[in-house]
């Protein structure tokens, strides 16, 4: 097993330093400019001030979030959960897929995982010990499509777990209930665990979100993974959790205590009562940032760029071959001095960093004036 995920920075950290650097707008690393909803933050206030998470909190999380988690997942998905022992909260989603995959995963095992795929994938993978297999989502017609039948290619002997990601960051595909029973289908057949982060399951914008614990022979087999960074908007709370099978849970538990031991403690009062917000919240969410997708997408189509708009998520992914260009790192290490706005090379989410090179990713989940300012900008192209 290489470690090239040893060492250096993340592409993120990067490109946010360069935004720094140059003054350019940031549309590279996914966090919103503003704040989630003012009563959420106004909870967390109130718990410090009621000493509620000021101490360690409960290695599972505060009772108050898994109910509030499990309740969720019955409301929106039908799957009951006991907040018991199918619930644990982590220190974000990344901490949850960490600790999943070195509960989960052996020396020599295989980790199937959709390419391009999320950067702490190809890390979390290595350090437990495995291999990951990539399979490649392609660009088509305006959207990003799974080959089912290079899924199934992938499986062998040694396959233990396939990691899925759904909506897909950083394509923004959305996986259909018909792509998702053939996953399923498989995952019984050859006898898989399956680890699902559904992080962006709110930020759908065509489709819908259908998490792969409710298919059949799947509710034992599955690690359901979200958190609230992205649905609320405070990312930095880093309050993330993972449902499943008693037996599952508490292998990710065995992990995740070694790892942060507990994390966030009055921000899981907080989001606790962030779950039971009104359907229109979710909603307005959803308004809000479908119109910035169409926003961000009309002019870098306008640039020049090819647009694949995303089904969900808050990033668009451009292909910059129009433009005469073909190198996505030099393309996004250039753009602030071109016209003072940043992008991520997408290529850094490929095993198979060629078929990634010309691809680009911008985020939407910014200020409409700042969309508006970047657009503007990115016209001098």
């Amino acid at each position: 097993m290489t470690k090239e995920w040893l060492g250096g920075t993340t592409i993120f950290a990067e490109m946010s330093a360069l935004a720094v650097r140059t003054g350019a707008i940031n549309l590279g690393q996914g966090f919103p400019d503003t704040d989630g909803p003012e009563e959420v933050r106004e909870a967390a206030v109130r718990a410090l001030r009621e000493g509620k998470g000021n101490q360690y909190p409960p290695g599972p999380g505060v009772p108050e979030l898994r109910t509030a988690i499990a309740e969720h997942q019955l409301k929106r998905y039908g799957l009951a959960h006991d907040p018991d022992t199918e619930v644990l909260v982590t220190a974000g989603a990344t901490e949850a897929i960490a600790a999943a995959l070195l509960a989960l995963v052996e020396s020599g095992d295989e980790v199937i995982a959709l390419e391009p795929y999320y950067d702490s994938y190809a890390a979390c993978i290595g350090m437990a010990g495995g291999t990951r297999v990539p399979v490649t989502l392609h660009p088509r017609n305006g959207a990003y499509h799974l080959d089912l039948d290079e899924l199934r290619d992938a499986v062998t002997d040694r396959t233990r777990l396939i990691l899925l990601n759904t909506p897909h960051n950083p394509t923004g595909t959305v996986l259909t209930r018909e792509e998702l029973a053939a996953v399923a289908e498989l995952a019984v057949e050859r006898d898989l665990l399956v680890v699902t982060d559904e992080v962006y399951e709110h930020l759908v914008f065509e489709g819908e979100h259908i998490p792969l614990a409710s298919f059949p022979g799947m509710r034992e087999r599955t690690l359901t993974i979200s958190s609230a960074g992205k649905t609320f908007s405070f990312t930095g709370w880093k309050v993330g959790w993972v449902t499943g099978t008693p037996e599952l849970v508490t292998a990710v538990r065995s992990a995740k205590q070694f790892l942060t031991y507990v994390a966030s403690g009055p921000f899981q009062y907080a989001i606790a009562e962030a779950l039971r917000l009104p359907e229109s919240y979710f909603e307005g969410l959803r308004a809000d940032l479908r119109a910035k997708r169409d926003l961000l997408s009309a002019g870098l189509a306008a640039a020049g760029f090819e647009v694949y708009r995303p089904a969900g998520t808050y990033f668009v992914t451009t292909d910059i071959r129009p433009l005469g260009e073909s190198d996505g790192f030099a393309f996004c290490r250039a753009l602030p001095e071109r016209c003072g706005v940043v992008a991520v090379p997408n290529a850094v989410f490929y095993d198979h960093q060629k078929q990634g090179a010309p691809f680009v990713r911008f985020a939407f989940c910014k200020r409409t004036g700042v969309l508006e300012e970047a657009v503007s900008r990115l016209r001098g192209l």
